[in-house]
This record gives structure tokens, sequence and C-alpha cells, in this order.
């Protein structure tokens, strides 16, 4: 029961990742391989308070995210005027250089990284479940609102979005703080979930795993984040008796998937009442669509 306890801590942890990078790929369009690195500042971030200044857990969870969304707004500042690749190589390239910075850094181990932090006790278990249930609630919020529709606006087409009035740079900046945040709040649990931490932990590996989960879970779906979280955390652990073989099977999974769904799980599409409701709005607009030009087609 303990085993499968920390299944579902470590799925919501990552949940909490994967719904600011959904923000910022599935609803803003702009895709980072660099989001472990905001997990990894989170992560050392609370492990030096909780551990060196025996500071509470909540104190540096939130501290994890203050600081992450303040790099965010540098970072930002830097590469949010650069267009698609070239984003996306600059958010990996950050990436990258936070786990060097932790690496030859001595005050945190270095790359043996930091051991004996301390771990969540019977009082704090749920804080994983809260923060995951927060981070839902405002996501859902903030991409229901105006700054929500500006996003999807522009990543539908930037050019069209900003000659209707709407501020191109200031919805990506935003998309992208949202992100670090909940980012840095995730490397926070994380590190005190586990209660050890290491460099490695963060590389462009996790980057990619919490960018496969957006798309596996659905782009622009917050139900879908919810849902690609869960599956994708306990997938390998399911595989586990395979042992070497788990990550094959893994991998296939999500092939499957993709090729059977492109748009991912719920692609566009949320597990509310209104979201059903908008779905099959939607598709009988595409049916009939289909209908009126198969009829055109056959009148020429």
């Amino acid at each position: 029961m303990e085993y499968i306890l920390g299944i579902f801590e470590l799925s919501a942890i990552n949940l909490v990742a994967v719904l600011g990078l959904s923000i910022l790929t599935g609803f803003t369009g702009l895709f980072s391989f660099g989001h472990a690195g905001f997990m990894a500042i989170g992560a050392y971030l609370s492990a030096i308070l909780t551990k060196n200044f025996h500071l509470p857990f909540v104190v540096g969870i939130l501290a994890a995210g203050l600081a992450a969304g303040l790099v965010s707004l540098l970072l930002g500042r830097l590469t949010l005027k650069l267009k698609g690749d070239y984003f996306c190589i600059a958010t990996m390239g950050f990436g990258e250089a936070v786990r060097l910075v932790f690496s030859n850094w001595t005050y945190v181990n270095g790359a043996r990284g930091m051991a004996s932090i301390p771990k969540y006790d019977d009082l704090s278990l749920a804080i994983p479940f809260v923060t995951a249930l927060v981070a839902v609630v405002v996501s859902w919020n903030l991409v229901n609102s105006r700054q929500g529709r500006n996003m999807v606006a522009v990543r539908e087409e930037e050019l069209a979005a900003q000659m209707a009035g709407i501020d191109v740079l200031r919805s990506k900046m935003t998309a992208l703080v949202v992100s670090a945040i909940l980012a840095g709040i995730a490397g926070a649990l994380m590190a005190n979930f586990i209660g050890f931490i290491a460099p490695k932990t963060f590389n462009m590996t996790k980057s990619t795993e919490l960018t496969i989960i957006v798309i596996f879970g659905g782009l622009g779906s917050i139900s879908g984040s919810v849902v690609g979280a869960f599956i994708l955390t306990a997938l390998p652990e399911v595989f586990r008796a395979f042992s070497d073989w788990r990550l094959v099977f893994y991998g296939l999974a999500v092939i499957v998937i993709m090729v059977g769904r492109p748009q991912g799980l719920l692609g566009g599409m949320e597990l509310t009442p209104s979201g059903f409701r908008k779905s099959m709005a939607a598709r009988r607009a595409r049916a009939e669509f289909a209908r009126l030009k198969a009829e055109g087609g056959g009148a020429a």
C-alpha cells in the first residue's frame, strides 16, 4: 500500500510540472526542453532551506516557486523574441547550464548530490496532492480567462493575434513565468519526497519526459495533462517486473497512442460537461463541413 501511495505522490508531483509546461506548450505553442532546469532550481533551493536552515516545507516550496519565476523573467527577456526551434534550443541550453552549475557547486556537493533532505512526515503527506489540486485550479482559471484566450490566439496565429491588439510578448511571458513557478514547486516537492537530489536527476531526459506527457495527454487540455501525468508516471512501475524491458514497453505504449491518436488522449477536450458539449459541437461542425465539401465536389 505504501508503494502504491508513493506512485500516486510522484504522479502528483509530475502533474504540477506538467501543468506548467502544458500552459506554455499546449496553450501558448512554445516548446521548451529546459523545464528540468526550473525544477532543479526549486529542488536545490528547497533542499537548502529545509536541510541547512531547518525551515518548514511550505517555506521551501514557496521560495522554490518564486526563485524559478524570477529566473524565468530573465530568461524570457532574452529568449521570447526568438521564433520556433530557436526558442526550443535556447531553453535546452538553459536547462543544461543550470545542471552544470549545480554539478560544480561545492556547497551542494556538486555532482554527488544532496542527501539526507528532510522528507514529508505523516502530517505533511498530503502536501503533493493539495499542491497538485491547487495547480489544477490555477491552471484551469488561467486558461479560461482573457489572458488564457490570448495565449491560445498567440498559439494559433501570432501575427493575427498581434493585429487584433493582443500583447504577444506579455502573453508569452505570462505563460513562461507561470510554467516556471509550477516547475520550481514540483522540484521542491520532489526533493523533499525522495530525500536525495543530484544534478543528473534534472538532465534533458527529464525535460523530454515532461514534454512527452503533455503531448501524450493532449495539447490544449488540462484534463489531458492530468490523465497523462498519472498514466505515464505509473506505467514504468507497472512494467518494473520486466526489468530491462520496462522502458521499451513504455516507449511502445507512447508510440501506439501517438500513431493511433496524434492529438493525444484528450487533445483540445476537457473532462467536464461544458468540455463535452464543446467537443460534440466541434465534431458536428467538422462533419457538416466535410459533408458540404463532398457535395460541392460532387456538384463540380
